[in-house]
């Protein structure tokens, strides 16, 4: 059974910084595309960063790109978001899923963690 569970979520400051991690279990980690997705109030589930499997290669939406790194460690089966320059659009609860992209029909499979940029 895929599990997954976001954590590292904090109230932060604008300009500050946080790392989210996801443990995963569950599923063959290693051969899986991950990706970070989030979900900002009011608004619809938002692409953030995908990692492939293959070459570890990296994507990422237009609005993090140059301020938030994804990696994993497939040792430990964890997917990791580094969030730097935070900004009060980036507040918003953060999810990671299986494969990369979004379907429109998306539901998150897991609770996610909370993000708040606010001074």
């Amino acid at each position: 059974q895929v599990r997954l569970v976001e954590s590292g979520g904090d109230l932060v400051q604008p300009g500050g910084s946080l790392r989210l991690s996801c443990a995963a279990s569950g599923f063959k980690f290693s051969s899986q595309d991950m990706s970070w997705i989030r979900r900002r109030p009011d608004k619809g589930l938002e692409w953030i960063s995908t990692i492939n499997f293959i070459e570890d290669n990296t994507f990422y939406a237009d609005s993090v790109r140059g301020r938030f790194t994804i990696s994993r460690d497939n040792a430990k089966n964890t997917l990791s978001l580094q969030m730097n320059s935070l900004k009060p659009e980036d507040t918003a609860v953060y999810y990671c899923k299986l494969g990369g992209g979004l379907r429109a029909d998306y539901v998150p499979v897991s609770t996610g963690t909370q993000v708040t940029v606010s001074s």
